[in-house]
């Protein structure tokens, strides 16, 4: 009896172990394709949300989603249709099962490459991401975006973009962004 509790023990520590590496090993990866895995707090993403007037049934794009709280929240709290695009296989099948878990409805999560995504029916983007990488997607946002897409960068202002600035929210940590195409 005590070898198979034994047994049972160190299966489940290899399995904690595997699954701890494929994560981190995850994270990495993130991190060297141009931003790294950093969630944002739900407090902070009603204060972001709340600044601008999501609409039922609106599309909102999460580029770099990361786990996709940030799109689940939008779409749980203001009934906008999400999509989340990641390039980590494991936090996208995390949003999933997420996604799932909350019944929340209307939503999509894929591993995809941010700088070969469609925007073409955005309303709304959300971008938590690093400043290299932002620059790397205006060219996107300037053939893609229709008029009057609203983008909310969190954390780092869009160069190039001054013009289109309509709000700045300053809070701790990062401030957020809104620009309108």
């Amino acid at each position: 009896m005590a070898v198979i509790i034994y047994i049972i023990a160190l299966i489940i520590e290899i399995l904690f172990l595997a699954s701890f590496s494929i994560f981190t090993l995850s994270l990495i990866i993130s991190g060297l394709k141009g931003s790294p895995y950093v969630p944002t707090k739900n407090k902070e993403l009603r204060a972001i949300f709340e600044q601008i007037n999501l609409k039922r049934g609106d599309k909102l794009y999460d580029l770099g989603c990361g786990d996709g709280r940030a799109i689940r929240f939008a779409v749980k709290e203001f009934g906008v249709n999400g999509v989340g695009y990641d390039v980590n296989t494991f936090l996208i099948w995390y949003s999933r099962f997420l996604a799932f878990i909350k019944g929340i409805k209307n939503i999509d999560f894929q591993v995809k490459n941010i700088l070969n995504v469609d925007l073409k029916d955005a309303n709304y983007v959300y971008i938590f991401l690093m400043p290299k990488l932002i620059k790397k997607l205006v060219p996107l946002f300037d053939s893609q975006l229709k008029k009057d897409t609203i983008i909310i960068s969190h954390g780092f202002k869009i160069e190039g973009w001054e013009k289109k600035l309509i709000k700045v929210i300053k809070h701790e940590p990062f401030p957020t962004y809104y620009y309108k195409k």
